[in-house]
């Protein structure tokens, strides 16, 4: 796992359980809009560097989102602090809304946040877990699961498809 100091995710598989856990604070988030939005970046590859949470700064607090393995998501609260140098990598550093989908939802009021679990026929796992979705004014943003990675997007919600796919709401 990335070595980001003072940052201590706790993992979830379960969308109940993490709505549960996160929704105090998603609540207060609601009517806010976002200021600016951070992801690490790996300065020699030029890109993203998607083992890294995503940050999301809503001025009263940060929200921190990543995903890892199948179908793991850990959401923090004002743990990382951006001033700090990540010591075990020196060719990665943060970088402020570097992603359309990021910068599309930059300035715009929060009205929901949801998970969304992909349903399946299996029996060993019915449900998956697989994105944090932020709706705004105007705008839709979701950190999804990319297989042992994060990813985003911004597709409107008009064009997701119909079926497989679960809203737990948070807040």
């Amino acid at each position: 796992m990335l070595a980001i100091e003072g940052w201590k995710p706790e993992w979830h598989h379960d969308a109940e359980a993490l709505a549960a856990t996160h929704r105090h604070m998603f609540v207060r988030l609601i009517g806010r809009r976002l200021r600016s939005s951070w992801l690490l970046w790996d300065v020699a590859e030029r890109g993203w560097f998607a083992d890294g949470p995503v940050i999301l700064d809503f001025g009263l607090s940060s929200v921190e989102i990543t995903h890892r393995k199948f179908d793991e998501c850990a959401i923090t609260w004002d743990q990382i602090d951006l001033a700090v140098p990540i010591e075990m990598y020196q060719h990665i550093d943060w970088r402020a809304d570097p992603h359309a989908a990021l910068r599309n939802a930059r300035g715009r009021q929060l009205r929901a946040v949801n998970i969304i679990e992909r349903t399946t026929s299996a029996d060993w796992r019915p449900r998956v877990l697989h994105a944090i979705e932020f709706l705004f004014d105007g705008a839709r943003l979701a950190v999804y699961n990319a297989m042992d990675e994060n990813g985003l997007t911004d597709v409107a919600e008009a064009d997701l498809p119909a079926v497989h796919w679960r809203r737990v709401h948070i807040a």
